[in-house]
């Protein structure tokens, strides 16, 4: 009984998937627009965890610099309010902390 099910939950995963990946591939934005959109989206709702994520893949990949992090924390405390603001400039140093330091752990001595 539980196979059908499990089916109906990968088909779902597959669709679900698909559809994200086509709506991020589309050309009129780029991904960076597309990234500062869904970061005031999710900083808005108070969406913590998945505001992490986002933060953390549009350091990673470039998309973002510090610099600008620290920028979307001014303008979105401004908008979002100040608690979801100093709880976004909290990710954002902790992220910045946790690169700089896994990239000097990286770094080994030198020489």
């Amino acid at each position: 009984m539980t196979e059908p099910a499990m089916e109906t939950v990968d088909s779902f995963g597959v669709s679900a998937e698909r559809q994200f990946a086509d709506v991020w591939a589309r050309t009129v934005l780029s991904v960076r627009e597309r990234r500062l959109l869904l970061l005031g989206l999710l900083v808005g709702q108070g969406l913590e965890q998945l505001t992490e994520v986002q933060l953390d893949v549009a350091l990673r990949a470039g998309e973002l610099s510090e610099t600008e992090l620290r920028e979307v924390v001014v303008f979105l405390a401004h908008y979002a309010g100040w608690a979801r603001g100093a709880m976004l400039n909290d990710q954002v140093e902790g992220l910045i902390e946790r690169i700089r330091q896994a990239r000097s752990d990286t770094a080994g001595p030198a020489g």
